[in-house]
């Protein structure tokens, strides 16, 4: 792993108490009985992707203390559980269909992620591209996050929430494009996400006004 990026895993641990936040008034607060307002599938959903973050975090701190054996093992592991999360977004889709922006939200992100995740595999050999790949992935997670955060702790409205999260992402791609420009080092991975999520955010805008 390149010098620069040797730390990342740590950076990763702050989406456990992001997530936290962004989950806590629609998930959290209501453990454990739930009272009927969160279902198997809801459950399911939450379990699989907890998983996969957890992934996301060990897999380059394991990278970062040489621990290459069971890094591998891990990766193995992994296609087992993307396969799981992307199936696990479609009951969440078919029961919000029609209510909101989510199933959009969730079609767009099963999109990137199966993107961005094929070509981390396809270049699985070359360390670092692959690793650029992998934190486009975990840049997908930003959004939801993000968003709960800003709508359901601090109260803005659905704009704020809507266009803030991905702008962040944005504007995180456009400085890591810069910093490994600057530092002559591979950047390919994020202008390929940056416009992967410009995209994103173009589409859902207008699909959003034209309903």
């Amino acid at each position: 792993m390149e010098k620069a990026y040797r730390n990342i895993g740590f950076v990763f641990l702050l989406f456990i108490p992001l997530t936290f936040l962004g989950f806590y008034k629609t998930y959290f607060v209501l453990s454990p009985e739930f009272e009927g307002t969160v279902d198997m599938h809801t459950h399911l959903h939450a379990f699989i992707a907890s998983i996969w973050m957890t992934l996301l975090i060990t897999q380059p701190l394991l990278i970062r203390f040489k621990n290459f054996k069971l890094h591998r093992f891990f990766g193995k592991i992994s296609y087992v559980v993307f396969v799981a999360l992307i199936l696990s977004f479609i009951p969440q889709m078919i029961k919000e269909y029609g209510k909101n922006l989510f199933p959009l939200n969730a079609s767009f992100d099963i999109i990137l992620l199966l993107m961005f995740y094929t070509l981390a595999i396809k270049h699985k050999n070359n360390v670092a591209i692959h690793m650029r790949y992998m934190i486009a992935i975990t840049l997908i997670f930003i959004g939801p996050t993000l968003g709960r955060i800003i709508f359901f702790l601090l109260e803005l409205e659905d704009l704020g929430a809507f266009h803030i999260p991905y702008l962040a992402v944005i504007g995180i791609l456009i400085g890591l494009i810069i910093w490994d420009k600057k530092n002559n080092r591979t950047y390919s991975p994020y202008v390929l996400a940056l416009i992967a999520f410009i995209i994103y955010l173009v589409a859902l805008y207008t699909i959003n006004v034209n309903l």
